[in-house]
């Protein structure tokens, strides 16, 4: 049995007092509003939860949850903070983290009277960096004692929907603990032992950030179904019936496909059906500001490359891979197409391989393409990786080909590689620096 203090009783705080309590552990809640705390004494939730009165009622029988305004008093009592305060919107939309540092200042306050370790978990929504600029440095302010030495510190982000928290709470995804020391993390990890769900262990920024991450990519997703509604509804098509056949497909649309950083989309596909459709809600004179936006920021990832290639103030570059997929030679709104020719308009010299497209072995509409809108990147082709690499101070990957990888091990310490799609395991020579588009 752990004791444990959570400061902050709102449906976070709340939740995890009560399921944290029916764990076995000793909890403390912890809260500025007496009210707050008088209700969790009383063995009720301060807000409406399925099923959280009858844990916490059931918590407060046995002895395992009390509850105080006195942050200081808890910190002596436990072994385990946890910080599920609020983290609200300024007007500018930056975020208010006032609370978080009231109770890190509080902790800090504790710790110093008990000198002992402590491990505090983070579980309110910060940016990141925030558990570490706001969290630690107030603690070792207000403690006098250093981080990890003194003191551990993880983040646990919570993946609670209002409603069904405590549902969520026991069958979350996964549970994600990011932490800069080991100890730390063990500690916030063993708090869920009775969780069945996958453990996680990452740096605090990468957990402060898949939680931002998450909250995106729901409000997109959010977005994108409304949209792709309004387009339907000015058509007399059945939107709800779309979407639930677009759900079904969980290879490609519900899945992990599409979602690694990387390049800009490109071919024969992407590129022209979105501006159908979005000329088709224009048509209707349906608003999808969503829809628009892709082509924008797909250009940007493109301005972002050159930019990353602009960067080396070198001028001779390579490029492995021309098409937009790699083992095919499509060329058609290949956005590394866009990128040399734009290379070229700003006089680099570039030369390029990519096994799948030489005039040699192209057929068809891409052979057409070639001839007819790129002639003058049709020269730049070369006929081997080595001869590629030879001429250039640059080295850019423009599609994953597996043969790209292992070619970098071959360079000279003096060249720079700029990896646009996520190469595995790239071993460069001492001296060459690598570079990731958004990595």
């Amino acid at each position: 049995m752990t004791g444990v203090a959570v400061f902050g009783l709102g449906y976070v705080g709340s939740v995890t007092v009560a399921a944290l309590a029916a764990a076995g552990h000793r909890v403390i809640g912890v809260d500025v509003n007496p009210t707050k705390v008088g209700m969790i004494e009383a063995g009720r939730g301060p807000v409406i939860e399925p099923g959280l009165d009858q844990l916490l009622g059931s918590g407060v029988r046995s002895g395992h949850i009390t509850a105080t305004t006195d942050g200081v008093k808890a910190i002596a009592q436990t072994d385990v903070s946890i910080l599920c305060v609020g983290t609200p919107s300024r007007p500018n939309g930056s975020l208010d983290l006032s609370q978080v540092a009231h109770v890190s200042r509080q902790i800090g306050e504790g710790l110093a009277l008990r000198k002992s370790h402590h491990v505090v978990v983070a579980r309110s929504t910060m940016l990141p960096g925030s558990t570490e600029d706001v969290v630690i440095r107030t603690i070792e302010d207000s403690s006098g004692m250093r981080c990890t030495d003194d003191f551990g510190v993880a983040y646990n982000p919570e993946f609670l929907r209002e409603g069904s928290s405590l549902a969520d709470y026991y069958a979350p995804p996964f549970t994600l603990v990011g932490a800069n020391d080991e100890s730390a993390g063990s500690v916030a990890a063993a708090l869920y032992e009775g969780i069945n769900a996958e453990l996680i262990m990452t740096p605090l920024r990468v957990a402060e950030m898949v939680k931002y991450s998450s909250n995106a990519f729901h409000a997109l997703k959010v977005a994108f179904a409304n949209e792709i509604g309004n387009i339907c509804e000015a058509q007399g098509i059945d939107s709800r019936r779309v979407m639930k056949v677009f759900a079904r497909d969980e290879k490609l649309n519900l899945s992990a496909a599409y979602l690694m950083p990387g390049f800009a989309f490109g071919g024969s596909c992407l590129p022209k059906d979105l501006r159908a459709l979005t000329y088709q809600a224009r048509s209707h004179d349906v608003p999808a500001p969503l829809l628009d936006s892709i082509m924008v920021s797909n250009q940007r990832q493109i301005d972002r490359a050159l930019d990353l290639v602009v960067g080396t103030g070198k001028k001779r570059i390579g490029v492995l891979g021309l098409s937009f997929k790699a083992k095919t030679d499509d060329l058609r709104e290949s956005p590394m197409v866009a990128l040399v020719e734009r290379l070229i308009g700003k006089g680099y010299t570039v030369s390029i391989f990519d096994r799948n497209v030489s005039l040699a072995n192209l057929q068809g509409a891409n052979r057409a393409f070639i001839e007819t809108e790129i002639p003058h990147i049709a020269s730049l082709l070369k006929d081997s990786i080595a001869a590629t690499l030879a001429e250039c101070d640059v080295v850019v990957v423009g599609n994953g080909d597996p043969e790209f990888g292992p070619a970098l091990s071959g360079l000279t310490g003096s060249q720079h590689v700029i990896d646009l799609v996520g190469l595995p395991e790239v071993k460069l020579p001492e001296g060459a620096r690598y570079q990731g588009i958004s990595w």
